[in-house]
């Protein structure tokens, strides 16, 4: 690794810092302000722009090298309220890398099928192959928010009475944090990121999709509705954190406020998590070299 690019991996490393949460016991939402900017100041836009142009150009290397060794998988999860900015960030940050070694996922309501079975069931069978980064918007983490502020939810999942007792939500949070610890024992990365967007600024993104009809297809009567749980996806939000951060399976409470800022820092998590994997290209045996110079050899003959 170059000088160049060991700066860019290390002020990567330091931005991503202060957002990232491997002990959640204590943590406070309040203690990240969704209008933060960290080292940017707030007309500094063009800086954090820049950061990010970076981290996706180093992105796109260590993807290739993640590809081609083969090895590891890399889930990326994205929980965030309406308007935070989750399809954003994901397009932004992951424009230089290959579509080959990328796979996406959306998780809406859970269908017939998917209340069928187990809550972790329908994100289990679209986990990444090795050598792939695979990004979740929404995930599991739905049966711990949504769920639990509208409970009425739990009645649609099929589960025995006596299953759906007042620890089911402790239950779940015990059930992730194995989940997690099973993936990280079997080679898959877990990078977390939370989109802490405030109301006020949810309140304006909403009526920006109101005024703009080209926008009008993004915005729900739904969205509306949910706002006025706030405070209970709030505290839902911050149990999250407290309960399932690990060092293996970090979360990233990343202020939403301002979108080019977000993008900044996830952009620098995910570099960091891909250069802590120390990933390189495979090397060749001597028989495979053998090959390549007579092919070579082939090809000039020609």
């Amino acid at each position: 690794m170059g000088n160049g690019m060991k700066s860019l991996v290390k002020q990567a490393r330091e931005l991503a810092a202060h957002y990232r949460i491997d002990d959640g016991r204590g943590f406070a939402l309040k203690s990240i302000d969704p209008d933060d900017t960290g080292p940017f100041a707030k007309d500094d836009k063009a800086k954090a722009q820049d950061a990010l142009a970076a981290g996706v150009e180093l992105l796109s290397e260590l993807q290739d090298r993640l590809y081609a060794q083969d090895k590891w998988a890399v889930l990326l999860i994205f929980q965030a309220m309406d308007a935070a900015g989750k399809d954003g960030v994901i397009k932004h940050v992951m424009s230089g890398v290959n579509p080959q070694g990328c796979q996406v996922f959306s998780f809406k309501a859970p269908s017939a099928e998917e209340l069928d079975h187990d809550f972790l069931w329908r994100c289990q069978r679209s986990l990444p192959e090795r050598g792939r980064i695979g990004i979740f918007n929404r995930s599991y983490y739905e049966e711990t928010l949504v769920v639990r502020v509208h409970e009425e939810l739990l009645h649609r999942q099929n589960l025995p009475e006596t299953l759906v007792s007042k620890d089911i939500f402790t239950q779940r949070f015990a059930d992730i944090r194995n989940f997690e610890s099973y993936l990280a024992r079997n080679g898959v990365l877990v990078r977390k990121f939370f989109l802490h967007v405030s109301k006020k600024e949810q309140k304006k993104r909403f009526l920006e999709r109101l005024e703009d009809p080209e926008k009008h297809w993004k915005f729900s009567a739904q969205d509306v509705k949910e706002r006025g749980h706030w405070d209970a996806y709030m505290d839902a939000y911050q149990d999250v954190v407290r309960e399932t951060s690990a060092p293996h399976a970090p979360w990233f409470v990343v202020p939403a406020d301002n979108k080019w800022f977000t993008r900044a820092v996830v952009a620098a998590a995910v570099v960091e998590a891909l250069e802590s994997l120390e990933l390189t290209y495979p090397k060749i045996g001597p028989q495979q070299k053998a090959e390549l110079a007579k092919a070579r050899e082939s090809l000039l003959g020609e």
